[in-house]
């Protein structure tokens, strides 16, 4: 018993020590602790690899990758698009995340103006994501729908337009937990995920009939370009598919004020889901290739409207298909949860800053369950203003998927660029990479350069009003109406924004020192 006692007290001295030095460190980068630190490493790792989701995302966009080369768009694309991806990390412990390492990083002359448009753009970014992902869920629900009346129920755009708005709904209330019923659940979801992703890899080869099998040569050969665009471009647009995938590295970033360790947490989270989520979504697209037929068009042009749906419905029927379909949506749900919890946490950091119109609002922690309320509110429901562009057209939502990314991108470069342009001495942590990280920050600055500008462009040649990329003109509008209002005369952000404000008052030898010591002895053990 007092052995047992010994071990539960040094654990209860080992927690509240590693408590003390996340608040230390949150205090010297000038905020104070006011979420409540319940997500574990094993936890911020679930969260990100939920908000992934490989298989379920994979399923909502199959059908931007197909046309764009078909099988070597699929399974080619996604592993060289991928190889990128890996390389595109960074972190920090403070949920502000891209915003603030912009101002730290970033030349003093330009700091604040940079810091106010990455906020914007990273908060977009969040919009927009949120919209693509639940606007992926009701897509799927109505294709369970069309498969249940055997074809007879073909769902009009404004009916999903009201799922969507439900989905939303219902991901408000379920983000608005408290953290620790949050954090809790990542174990299941994680369970879940790789649940699914089993089922999809071991049912395809069992059950697909002998005539949909594809050789070799042809599942990992099989060059298939209906875009309009050339191949080599077309191949590239089928970077879309994995890009929006495995993507929101910063989201644990955001969580970070709510996890245990947080300088080791964060990063092992964001490199562990986005290396994991590669590898099996790889695998995965190589399966469908396999067992995906030969005839692509009919499995984009099936009245079901899910590539996936349609893939499974060949090979497992009916009643197997909703049975798996129903798993596709619950943790494709799941993801937008997550991704809500994750971008309210944004909001809220960029709140506290003052930096966003109805701050006082945003920045408001409920007292019960000790989450921003507010943020998770807004978020919802400027996504569900965003998905009003499903209304204009197929192609112009295809615009939320695509701006999700460009947004992304843009908040990821500003910060690596600047660490080593802005003039600043940067001081690596207790994770980094060393020799590395000159050669990384290049690589993964120049490919999401080069992608931003790739998505920017239209779906198909010869845009009209009706098949253009709408995503230059909602990217811009964030740029141009975020850069109006810091310069608006008299009341504009250049007059009050002072970048990351200090919520933390530094009183001498008093109790954020102390924090401080407990910090210095962790980062020092940790070398």
């Amino acid at each position: 018993m007092d052995t047992q006692k010994s071990a539960e007290r040094t654990a209860r001295d080992t927690g509240a020590s590693s408590t003390l030095a996340d608040e230390a460190l949150l205090a010297r980068l000038g905020y104070k602790q006011e979420f409540k630190r319940d997500f574990s490493r094993l936890e911020l790792f679930g969260l990100s690899f939920t908000i992934v989701g490989v298989v379920q995302s994979i399923a909502a966009v199959l059908l931007f990758s197909i046309p764009y080369g078909g099988l070597v768009g699929m399974v080619w694309g996604w592993f060289t698009c991928c190889c990128f991806l890996v390389v595109v990390g960074s972190a920090a412990p403070t949920a502000g995340g891209l915003y603030y390492w912009t101002f730290t990083f970033s030349s003093p002359r330009y700091r604040k103006i940079l810091s106010w448009l990455i906020g914007y753009v990273n908060t977009a970014a969040y919009i927009a994501g949120m919209a693509s992902v639940d606007w992926g869920v009701a897509t799927q629900v109505m294709a369970a729908a069309n498969i249940g009346s055997d074809s007879a129920f073909v769902a009009t755009t404004a009916q999903t337009y009201g799922v969507y708005c439900a989905l939303l709904v219902m991901h408000a209330i379920t983000a608005s937990m408290a953290t620790k019923v949050i954090a809790r659940l990542q174990h299941f979801y994680v369970f879940l995920n790789i649940a699914l992703f089993l089922v999809v890899i071991i049912a395809l080869p069992v059950a697909t009939p002998q005539k949909l099998h594809n050789s070799t040569a042809f599942a990992f050969g099989h060059f298939e370009n209906t875009s309009g665009w050339p191949n080599g471009y077309a191949f590239i647009l089928s970077f879309l598919a994995p890009a929006w995938t495995v993507a929101g590295f910063d989201t644990s970033v955001h969580i970070s004020e709510e996890a245990r360790n947080a300088p080791r947490a964060v990063p092992f989270a964001i490199m562990s889901a986005t290396i994991l989520s590669s590898v099996l979504g790889w695998i995965v697209n190589i399966v469908l290739a396999f067992y995906i037929g030969d005839d692509l068009d009919s499995v984009i042009g099936n009245p079901i409207g899910q590539p996936m749906a349609t893939i499974f419905f060949n090979s497992v029927g009916k009643k197997g298909t909703l049975a798996i379909w129903a798993f596709m949506i619950i943790t494709l749900w799941m993801t937008g949860m997550d991704y809500l919890t994750a971008g309210s946490r944004q909001l809220f950091a960029f709140s506290r800053d003052q930096a966003l119109p109805m701050s006082g609002w945003l920045y408001n922690i409920h007292p019960r369950t000790k989450t921003p309320v507010h943020a998770v509110v807004f978020l919802a429901a400027m996504s569900l203003l965003l998905g009003l562009l499903a209304l204009a057209g197929p192609l112009a939502i295809s615009a939320v998927f695509t701006m999700s990314i460009v947004c992304q991108y843009i908040g990821f470069t500003t910060p690596i660029i600047a660490r080593w342009a802005g003039g600043k001495q940067f001081v690596p942590g207790p994770f980094n990479l060393g020799l590395m990280s000159g050669p990384v920050s290049f690589v993964a600055s120049a490919y999401m350069i080069f992608m931003i500008l790739v998505f920017m462009f239209p779906a198909i040649p010869g845009p009209t009003s009706h098949s253009m990329n709408y995503t230059a003109v909602v990217v811009g509008g964030t740029i141009i109406l975020s850069l109006g209002y810091y310069f608006f005369p008299k009341y504009g952000g250049r007059y009050w924004f002072t970048g990351p404000l200090e919520t933390v008052e530094h009183r001498g030898r008093g109790s954020d020192n102390l924090l401080n010591d407990e910090y210095e002895k962790q980062i020092s053990s940790s070398h």
